[in-house]
């Protein structure tokens, strides 16, 4: 049983009782976006974080969406990576590769990591470059009321403090508004240099969702969905609010605990 379609100020949350369902309807969600921009645009733009995403996605390897998705129009990016080599344990580029890209067919070219012999500056520097390029021949939308890059689909995750990407709490690059992609050299969470997608392209974006599972999460789920008042701090999660876009919130049943009325009956 799944708790659907319950929404709080234009945002969807999805709380699933049992992760298998989670799974199952979020390769729905997203196959069916891939679809609707094929079919729009001739290409589905999409954007990945890390973390336990990749697995979550797993169904997408399995049929039918291995055989009814469009894979060749696929264009992978990374909302955020970790600056050390590809085939590196911390890299998310080897966690999609490992989980998900390799296993369908996507076209190589289409996938765009970042590069990963250069420092994290430069990194940022040279990601953002790639991505106007494809802004420039359409593979990626541009907002109409910005000139950010608009993508079809962002993927985050949620870490326990409430950070996406890698856009932590309290942080200097949360307050960034003319990049598109930014680097810190600080993370508080091992490895110290990453890239990320700022805030203004992930809330630019066609389509945002961000899938949560787990009791450790829930207290920055709650502060992130529910009105907790002012004094707590504006989460890095909360922060995210498509201007013109969809937010849809993938929660299993121990990442929505703490919210306000998200009860499953016996």
């Amino acid at each position: 049983m799944a708790l659907s379609g319950a929404n709080k100020d234009g945002r969807e949350v999805r709380i699933y009782e049992y992760l298998d369902e989670l799974n199952t309807d979020l390769a729905d969600y997203i196959a069916e976006l891939s679809e609707a921009s094929v079919k729009e645009r001739g290409v589905f733009a999409i954007a990945l974080s890390g973390g336990s995403l990749i697995s979550l996605m797993g169904k997408l390897c399995e049929a039918p969406y291995s055989k009814t998705v469009d894979w060749a129009k696929w264009y992978i990016f990374w909302v955020d990576e970790r600056v050390v080599a590809k085939n590196h344990a911390d890299s998310n580029y080897k966690l999609a590769k490992d989980g998900l890209l390799s296993k369908v067919p996507i076209v190589p070219s289409h996938v765009h990591s970042i590069n990963d012999t250069v420092s994290a500056e430069k990194a940022a520097e040279d990601y953002e470059f790639v991505i106007r390029q494809l802004v420039r021949t359409r593979v990626i939308s541009v907002s109409d009321i910005s000139d950010c890059p608009k993508f079809d689909l962002i993927l985050l995750g949620m870490g326990p403090d409430g950070h996406v990407a890698s856009l932590f709490p309290n942080h200097s690059i949360l307050d960034e508004k003319e990049e598109w992609v930014t680097f810190l050299t600080d993370s508080p969470k091992p490895p110290p240099e990453r890239i990320t997608f700022t805030l203004p392209v992930i809330n630019s974006a066609s389509n945002v969702a961000i899938v949560v599972t787990g009791s450790s999460k829930a207290e920055a789920v709650h502060s992130a969905i529910d009105e907790v008042g002012p004094d707590c701090p504006t989460l890095p999660a909360k922060m995210v609010q498509p201007t013109k876009g969809n937010l849809v919130w993938f929660l299993d049943k121990a990442a929505a605990s703490k919210l306000d009325g998200a009860k499953f009956s016996e």
